[in-house]
């Protein structure tokens, strides 16, 4: 799994958990409703650090919560 589709994937299980909508999510964060399509939608190569923190304060979790799961154990090291 690459590091968009581990972010991609932690991003709806954290909706999933919370049972809000991606919608829903991106209103509490302040992350614009195309940012999310992109990130979730499989349009953004690279999710910048920057708008996954603005999640993580949405979330009221931090960095390390985010990155603290399984799901990114296994991340495949891409090519440039």
């Amino acid at each position: 799994m690459t590091v968009k589709d581990s972010v991609r994937q932690r991003i709806i299980n954290l909706c999933e958990t919370r049972e809000i909508s991606i919608n829903k999510l991106g209103i509490i964060c302040g992350v614009t409703q195309s940012t999310f399509n992109n990130i979730v939608n499989e349009g953004s190569k690279n999710p910048k650090l920057g708008t996954i923190n603005a999640i993580c304060h949405g979330l009221e979790i931090t960095l390390r919560e985010f990155f603290d799961d399984d799901i990114f154990d296994d991340v495949e090291q891409e090519a440039e």
